[in-house]
Parts: C-alpha cells; sequence; structure tokens
C-alpha cells in the first residue's frame, strides 16, 4: 500500500517527523517495560531536565523541554505519584512550584544513564549512521531501516560499556 505521508514529501514533513517521533518513543517504550522501568518513555526528557538543570518551576521546566506547560504539569502529576519527584512551592513565590527529583526518581536517572539511555543512543547512532543526502531520503532511509529492525530490536544488538 502506498505510504501517503510519505509520498507527499515536504508538504507532510511534521506529520513525517511526528510519525517517526512516536515510532520511536514506542519502540523506547518496549526497551523500557523489558527493564522493568515503570515510566513512560515519553517522561524520560522530564527527569533528564532535572537532573542537568536542577530544580526548576513547571513554567521553566516546560521552556527547558519545548512543550506546552499543561503536559509538564501532568507529567509532573504522575512522576510525583510514582515518588520520583517532589513539588515544592517557591519559597519567594508560594504560586509557583518548584520541582526537583526525590531519592527515587535520582536513583532511577543514574540507572538509566548508566543502562538506559546509552542502549538507546547506540541503536538510534546506529540507525542514522552513514546517512547523506537530502532530507527526505534520509527520512525514508530511517523509516526503512526502523521497518525491518525496530529500535527496541537494535538496542539488544548494542553493547553497552
Amino acid at each position: 500500500m502506498e505510504d501517503v505521508i510519505r509520498s507527499l514529501g515536504f508538504l507532510c514533513l511534521g506529520s513525517r517527523l511526528k510519525r517517526l517521533g512516536e515510532q520511536l518513543q514506542a519502540d523506547t517504550q518496549r526497551v523500557l517495560d523489558r527493564l522493568d522501568v515503570r515510566i513512560q518513555s515519553s517522561q524520560y526528557p522530564l527527569l533528564a531536565a532535572l537532573d542537568r538543570l536542577g530544580p526548576l518551576p513547571v513554567g521553566e521546566l516546560a521552556q527547558s523541554l519545548g512543550v506546552a506547560q499543561p503536559g509538564v504539569t501532568r507529567s509532573v502529576s504522575l512522576l510525583a505519584e510514582l515518588e520520583l519527584v517532589e513539588v515544592a512551592p517557591s519559597s519567594d513565590d508560594q504560586r509557583r512550584r518548584i520541582v526537583s527529583l526525590s531519592r527515587n526518581g535520582r536513583r532511577l536517572v543514574d540507572e538509566a544513564k548508566g543502562e538506559v539511555w546509552p542502549r538507546i543512543e547506540d541503536a538510534v547512532t546506529a540507525l542514522c549512521a552513514d546517512l547523506s543526502g537530502p532530507l527526505l531520503s534520509q527520512l525514508a532511509a530511517i523509516e526503512d531501516r526502523l521497518a525491518a529492525v525496530p529500535l527496541d530490536r537494535r538496542t539488544e544488538k548494542v553493547t553497552v560499556p
């Protein structure tokens, strides 16, 4: 069957990138599920931002991720229920909520940085290795490679030092 989004080229670039992103997230989720990690792959960037930048107000956390604040607020609530983040009022403005990694969140991030993230990064790096030429051709190559061997199966082939 014809892939209409692919055949429309730059006209549907946003849809194509979204589809590719969703596929990568779904494959990453399968990796996390196999490793018995209890969060969604889409929540890791939030934890990574807190790891890298330290405690942040919800608005700045959203800005650091380049996503809308309501989505971050929902993720923060879920992660707080899982006791992976802590939310406290700001000392200078009680309306602002400051989000930080909890002890469990720090442990999860440290494990992810040692085990999970390198595997996924290496698999994506290998997936994109040797791509060259026009963007649409590169996207087609990535899509074809993922169709042949999904990212979660690629992580099995990567050895982590």
